[in-house]
């Protein structure tokens, strides 16, 4: 008895293409790396907090601050300024020698600017994982810096999505009360500084301050391990497309596979290809189109592709 060679597709070898990507990223020495610098991004941040506030309260004193609480209250914004603050310039101690505009010698102290909120750059390597298996592409902009390429419309409403989740764009949640991973950041650790909110009128000098860079680096590791780890899986999927392109049947790709120590079966084409077809049933979109039942992307593409084969089997 023949056995009838499954034949592959667009849609198929993009199936075949996500099973290879998941197993690079698996087994990349990379995704470890990642996980490690947001590891150790979190054991710092946890050490900052406190050698912050101790950095803060030994150049204001929690009594100073009290006092000018006190003369607020009394006198309102002639009782001095207060700011709940949760960005920080740290400043070395001991000055270098430098030159002006001028080329005179001069003393200068280097800073470094910590800050206990984040922004979308680093949130969004931050919660890679979580991001993706929204559904939604962590990977947007590190994709663009890797191909050299142009921005498109993929790449903006890639960022608008990601954005929305993170917190920095438009909000869904009418009552307010909805906590995004931008406000929680923001608001994990203030201290009462005396000044402005203008986070650059003050300098906290401390013997402390190339841990304070170190710090500063790991969280800039965090957006590098992601970059590193994209572009590692990316040059290999580069590969794996164009060899794809060029596989007729299923059991080409499956040889290439086992090759790979990847695990691949038929049957991920056989659920990729009915999926529409579930999804589609009276029943089952009767269900996803009710206001309580929110339809995922891989969903909404199913439906849609499974319109557009009707479509061209009518015509």
């Amino acid at each position: 008895m023949t056995i009838k060679r499954q034949t592959l597709n667009a849609d198929k070898r993009k199936v075949i293409a996500d099973v290879f990507q998941s197993h690079f990223e698996d087994n990349s020495k990379y995704k470890k790396q990642h996980q490690d610098a947001i590891t150790n991004y979190n054991l710092m941040r946890e050490q900052a907090k406190v050698k912050m506030n101790d950095l803060v309260r030994f150049h204001q004193p929690q009594e100073d601050v009290d006092t000018i609480k006190r003369m607020i209250a009394k006198y309102n914004s002639n009782g001095g300024e207060l700011h709940h603050d949760n960005c920080f310039y740290v400043q070395s101690d001991t000055p270098r020698m430098d030159k002006d505009y001028n080329g005179n010698p001069k003393e200068v102290y280097d800073e470094v600017h910590i800050k206990f909120d984040a922004d979308c750059d680093f949130l969004t390597s931050y919660y890679r994982d979580e991001i993706n298996a929204k559904g939604l592409d962590a990977d947007y902009d590190v994709r663009v810096d890797h191909s050299g390429k142009d921005k498109n419309p993929t790449y903006y409403k890639a960022e608008t999505n990601v954005r929305n989740h993170l917190g920095f764009g438009g909000r869904n949640d009418e009552s307010g009360n909805q906590m995004y991973h931008k406000d929680e950041w923001e608001n994990d650790f203030k201290i009462w500084v005396i000044g402005t909110s203008y986070c650059h009128s003050r300098q906290f000098q401390t013997k402390d301050y190339e841990w304070f860079n170190k710090f500063k680096s790991a969280q800039e590791n965090v957006i590098l391990a992601h970059k590193n780890l994209f572009a590692n899986v990316e040059r290999k999927m580069e590969k794996l497309r164009m060899g794809l392109k060029s596989y007729r049947y299923f059991d080409q790709a499956k040889e290439l596979a086992d090759k790979l120590g990847v695990v691949l079966n038929e049957s991920v084409l056989n659920e990729s290809s009915s999926m529409a077809l579930s999804i589609y049933s009276p029943t089952n979109l009767a269900d996803l189109l009710t206001d309580e039942v929110e339809q995922t992307r891989e969903e909404k593409i199913a439906i849609a592709k499974q319109l557009l084969r009707e479509q061209q089997s009518v015509n």
